[in-house]
């Protein structure tokens, strides 16, 4: 018998045709959820009971499975479904104010979200072997329910005084050589998220407001993944990001201090029109701000970049070929150029544009291609569903990529559910 082995760990096809309730039996069967519930419990006492702690909880679980807007909206559906009724645990269907005060209890066990969280990155890292192995890190913007700063800095459960104004600028050039620009203004969040890039499921992530910068915020994910997830930093070999987390502090930890090779797109910093540079210790060799190597040759000057020869990671150098050895071109000045034997790079020239990974390389783009972010640009539409628990947002997942599996959804604007709820309020 010609037996066909399991094509995919995760597929897709499994979950889709399922129904909603059974999805919703997927999330309550399998979320470590009960340390939270138990500590809700004894929270609450020996008070009214009306509404359980857990049936609460898992009708929360319900409206973000079914992706409810608000909170109207799933009490109707648990109105006219006795069955969603049952599964949560419910008898009678909660008033709108049972909801406000269950979840102002919920975002004051903050930590307690966050060690569920943990717990399933823990689960994951043991189940996948290559869990981690690749890492990928992104913003994103997260519109508050407030157009503006509040006049009033009182709190009062309603008012949003914690969000700020964020701008992110997009810049590319077209196929004919011309320029383009994009600024995306919003008053709100930012969601920043490292997440494994084969799987597609989150590792670590943070909230800020919308004005914090993802630099910034970068070496901010990895204090909390060597604090949370040490082991998660050993195993990981690439990280990819976009520009936006360009920083030679940035790339020099990664490599420096976790062994993790980075790869993030560069920005063009460079002034006055600059477009190369004298590689140290050379009179014929200049680099440019992505990376590439050149030598010239010293009898007709003509320019030619040099082949990438792999990293030397005992020395820190990448090493460069001659492309006469190479590419096995006509060179007329090979006899007496200095570096017809190649030549190496010191990572330290520049750590912003000299990587483990030579940025030029086809390996390079490769790895940068692999990132899910990379996958999800220029999707029409992009879907987000979170929990606020201490303004932190738990992502829940439920949507199809374009490479297929999980695909984490975040890349459009979304906006809180349409209901009134207690302040978000920043976890730092």
């Amino acid at each position: 018998m010609a037996i066909i082995p399991q094509l995919e760990l995760f597929s897709w096809e499994e979950i889709e045709p399922l129904g909603d309730l059974e999805r919703l039996r997927l999330v309550l069967e399998h979320l470590p959820d009960e340390a939270l519930m138990a500590h809700l419990e004894k929270s609450r006492g020996h008070g009214r009971d009306d509404y359980p702690v857990r049936a609460m909880w898992n009708s929360m679980l319900a409206g973000i499975v079914f992706q409810h807007p608000s909170i109207e909206s799933l009490r109707r559906e648990l109105s006219r479904n006795g069955q969603l009724r049952s599964i949560c645990g419910l008898r009678a269907v909660p008033s709108a104010a049972a909801y406000t005060r269950f979840l102002r209890s919920v975002m004051e066990h903050g930590s307690w979200i966050e060690s569920m969280f943990d717990e399933l990155v823990k689960a994951l890292s043991e189940e996948l072997p290559e869990f981690g192995r690749r890492l990928a890190m992104d913003s994103k913007a997260i519109a508050s329910w407030a157009s503006r700063p509040s006049k009033e800095k009182k709190e009062d459960g309603r008012r949003d005084l914690d969000a700020a104004y964020g701008v992110k600028t997009y810049r590319g050039t077209r196929e004919d050589g011309s320029t383009w620009e994009k600024v995306v203004r919003w008053f709100g969040y930012k969601l920043h998220l490292v997440v494994d890039a084969q799987h597609e499921l989150p590792v670590a992530y943070t909230v800020t407001k919308g004005s914090r910068s993802d630099v910034k915020e970068g070496h901010v994910l990895l204090d909390e993944m060597e604090k949370r997830h040490p082991e998660m930093l050993k195993k990981a070999e690439v990280l990819t990001a976009d520009r936006g987390y360009d920083d030679s502090k940035l790339l020099s930890r990664c490599w420096d201090e976790y062994g993790i090779k980075p790869v993030i797109d560069t920005r063009r910093m460079w002034k006055d029109g600059e477009q190369t540079r004298l590689l140290p210790g050379h009179t014929n060799v200049v680099y440019d701000e992505g990376g590439a190597v050149y030598c010239y040759c010293p009898e007709t000057g003509a320019r030619q970049q040099m082949s990438n020869g792999g990293f030397e990671k005992d020395r820190g150098t990448l090493k460069k070929v001659c492309p006469a050895k190479a590419y096995g071109i006509t060179c007329q000045g090979r006899e007496q150029c200095p570096v017809a034997g190649g030549v190496r790079v010191a990572l330290a020239v520049d750590r912003r544009i000299f990587t483990p990974i030579a940025r030029e390389s086809y390996k390079w783009a490769k790895e940068y291609r692999y990132s899910p972010f990379f996958a999800c640009r220029g999707m029409s539409k992009h879907e987000i569903d979170y929990l606020p628990i201490s303004t932190r947002f738990d992502v829940i997942s439920t949507n199809q990529g374009p490479l297929g599996g999980f695909s984490c959804r975040l890349m459009s604007k979304t906006r809180p559910p349409r209901c009134r709820l207690p302040t978000f309020r920043r976890w730092q």
